[in-house]
C-alpha cells in the first residue's frame, strides 16, 4: 500500500507539473546527493526529477543504480570523480578504466555529458589535491579521446566562489593571486576542450554573515532598489547575478573571456541552528522558487544577457547523515519520501504529500568502481572530508567579502 501511494503522489506531481513547466525544458539542473539512510530508491526518483522541470542531474559519484534508472529517460547527467581518485588517474590505465566503467558502460541509453575531476579542490589548501587535479582531468579527457566519447562528454571541475579575490564590483572580478598559477593551466584545458568554467556561488553564505546590513530582498530576488556597478553602469537586482558576472570578469582578466560559466550549486537552507541567519522554510522557499521563475525567464546575467543561465540547483533531498550544521542537512527540495519540503509556489507540488516509507538506505548502496572505491569514502562517492560541506564553508570566506564591498556601493548611492 505504502508503495503504491508513493507511485500515486509523484505521478500525480508530475501530471500537475507538466502542464507547468514546458518552457523550462533543457534549463534546470538538480544536485542529487545521496548521503542518507532514508531516500528512496533511484526509480522512484525520476518522477520527482520530472516534476520540478528539471532535464539536467548532477551526481558526486557515478552510481550505476541512479544511471541504469534513469536510461532512456532523456536526462543529462554530470558524474563525479572524487578527490580521493585524482592521483590515480594519472595513470592512463586507470584512467581508462575509470571512463569505461562509470561513463561508457551506461552510455548511450542514459545521457552522461560531463565528468567532474574533485570538488573545490584549490580552496582546500592542499597541495597534494592541487597538484594532482589538472593531470587527473587530462587523463580522463585522453581516455575519453581514445574511447571515442570527447565529442559527447566534456570534463571539467566545479570551483568555490572562494577562488575569487575580488567579486563585487562584478566588472572588478578577479582571482586570488595565489591561484592564478594553479587555475591559469586549468583555463587553458577548458579553452582546448571547450568545457565549462563551474562554479558554487551561495548567496546565503553573505547574508548570513551580515544579516543587518546586506538586503534580504537582494540575495532571495525579491522586488529592491539593486545596486548598479560603477564602472559598467550594470544595474544588479539580486546578488547571484552579481557574482556570476564576477567570475566572467575574473575570466576576462587572464583572457578567458569565452569560456562559458556555469553555476554547478546554488540554494538556500530551509532550516539551520540559531546562528544560521536566515535558514528559514519562507527564505528557502523564495530564493529558490524565485531562481526558478528566473530560469524560467531565459534571462541572462547583465554581463551576458543573451547567454542561458546553466543552474544545478542544490539539492534535490534532504540528507540526514550530512555532517556540520543543521542547514547542512536542510539544502533539499524534497523530503525523503518524496513530499516537497516546502511550496515553491510555481507548480503543483504545493498540494502534494506523501507518507510512503522510503526503500533504500546508504549501507546497501554501491556506486563506485569496486577496483578504485576508497573505504573511507561515502556510500554516495562525495569526498571522505565530505566536500560538500566542508567546500561551501570555505565558499563562504570568498562570499563574505562580496556583502562588505556591496554597502560601500550601497553607501555611494544614497549619498547621491
Amino acid at each position: 500500500m505504502e508503495h503504491s501511494r508513493f507511485y500515486y503522489h509523484v505521478s500525480l506531481i508530475l501530471s500537475i507539473s507538466g502542464l507547468v513547466f514546458p518552457v523550462m525544458v533543457d534549463s534546470i539542473g538538480i544536485n542529487y546527493g545521496q548521503i542518507a539512510n532514508n531516500l528512496p530508491t533511484p526509480d522512484n526518483v525520476i518522477p520527482l526529477v520530472k516534476s520540478i522541470g528539471a532535464t539536467k542531474v548532477k551526481l558526486y559519484d557515478a552510481d550505476p543504480r541512479v544511471l541504469k534508472a534513469f536510461a532512456n529517460t532523456g536526462v543529462e547527467f554530470i558524474v563525479g570523480l572524487g578527490n580521493e581518485y585524482l592521483s590515480k588517474m594519472r595513470d592512463p590505465d586507470k584512467a581508462q578504466a575509470w571512463v569505461k566503467a562509470n561513463v561508457q558502460a551506461y552510455l548511450p541509453a542514459t545521457k552522461i555529458t560531463c565528468i567532474t575531476i574533485g570538488n573545490e579542490i584549490l580552496t582546500f589548501n592542499d597541495t597534494s589535491l592541487t597538484d594532482n587535479l589538472l593531470p587527473a582531468m587530462q587523463g580522463i579527457q585522453t581516455a575519453l579521446v581514445n574511447l571515442g566519447l570527447d565529442k559527447q562528454v566534456s570534463v571539467t571541475t566545479a570551483h568555490s566562489l572562494a577562488v575569487l579575490d575580488v567579486s563585487f564590483p562584478p566588472s572588478a572580478g578577479s582571482f586570488r593571486k595565489d591561484l592564478v598559477g594553479s587555475i591559469t593551466p586549468i583555463l587553458n584545458f577548458h579553452a582546448k576542450t571547450n568545457s565549462p568554467f563551474l562554479i558554487n556561488a551561495y548567496p546565503f553564505f553573505a547574508f548570513k554573515s551580515n544579516p543587518k546590513q546586506v538586503s534580504l530582498d537582494f540575495v532571495l530576488f525579491q522586488p529592491n532598489q539593486g545596486v548598479v556597478d560603477p564602472k559598467s553602469n550594470f544595474h544588479y537586482d539580486n546578488m547571484l547575478f552579481a557574482q556570476i558576472d564576477a567570475v566572467y570578469s575574473a575570466l576576462a582578466s587572464l583572457g578567458y573571456s569565452k569560456l562559458p560559466v556555469h553555476i554547478s550549486e546554488t540554494g538556500w537552507p530551509s532550516k539551520g541552528d540559531e546562528d544560521e541567519v536566515g535558514a528559514t522554510l519562507e527564505n528557502a522557499k523564495k530564493y529558490n522558487g524565485n531562481l526558478f521563475k528566473t530560469i524560467c525567464q531565459r534571462k541572462g546575467t547583465p554581463m551576458r544577457p543573451n547567454t542561458d543561465l546553466n543552474i544545478y540547483v542544490f539539492a534535490l533531498f534532504n540528507e540526514n547523515m550530512k555532517p556540520g550544521p543543521t542547514s547542512e542537512r536542510n539544502y533539499g527540495l524534497f523530503k525523503p519520501d518524496g513530499s516537497p519540503a516546502y511550496s515553491l509556489g510555481i507548480n503543483g507540488t504545493d498540494a502534494i504529500s506523501t507518507n510512503s516509507t522510503p526503500t533504500t538506505a546508504a549501507t546497501t548502496t554501491t556506486n563506485t568502481t569496486p577496483a578504485l572505491r576508497s573505504p573511507e569514502s561515502s556510500s554516495t562517492g562525495y569526498l571522505s572530508i565530505s566536500a560538500a560541506v566542508k567546500g561551501r564553508w570555505i565558499s563562504c570566506i570568498g562570499q563574505l567579502l562580496f556583502p562588505l564591498l556591496l554597502l560601500s556601493c550601497l553607501a555611494f548611492r544614497e549619498a547621491f
